[in-house]
């Protein structure tokens, strides 16, 4: 009889234990996981300066842009918001020329579902899964994007903006 209990109070631990792992794994992200990204921060991109603010999440989203400049002109605006999904936080960006004449079509966006956060980390990848991009916060004064592409079955991700606090 004694082992009979033992074996059923050992049941009912692995079950609460696959239970609470399963609950841990399907954890949806929150907008609070890129929160990290709100402020106004300056780098360089191309030849000139890239500045980029993004808003503190409100509600279901948290919105940014970019501006990219060189020789003291506009050479590109982008338009990143995060919105809250039942699945987590997704990326809509689209581009615009000087004279906000859309890169992409009217209705068409760059989406990008997210995959992971850590500490001020957060992995999204596009839509169709040829890109990955890491949104990462290395100090309290700097942001760092990255962009990742699959090489040789690794993702492999190169700085592709990295941005100082402007204070």
């Amino acid at each position: 009889m004694r082992f009979r209990s033992i074996r059923f109070v050992s049941f009912l631990m692995a079950v609460f234990l696959m239970i609470g792992v399963a609950g841990f794994s399907q954890k949806t992200a929150l907008l609070a996981d890129v929160a990290f990204m709100k402020g106004h921060w300056l780098g360089t991109f191309n030849g000139g300066p890239i500045e980029a603010f993004w808003a503190a999440p409100v509600g279901d989203n948290l919105t940014g842009f970019m501006r990219m400049m060189r020789d003291n002109k506009v050479t590109m605006y982008e338009m990143l918001i995060f919105e809250q999904t039942e699945q987590g936080p997704i990326v809509l960006v689209k581009h615009f020329k000087p004279g906000l004449i859309s890169v992409e079509e009217k209705e068409i966006s760059d989406r990008y579902r997210f995959i992971e956060a850590k500490k001020d980390q957060a992995l999204f990848e596009k839509q169709d899964g040829s890109i990955r991009i890491i949104y990462e916060k290395r100090s309290e004064n700097q942001l760092v994007i990255q962009r990742g592409n699959q090489k040789e079955g690794k993702w492999v991700f190169v700085d592709l903006f990295v941005f100082d606090r402007v204070q």
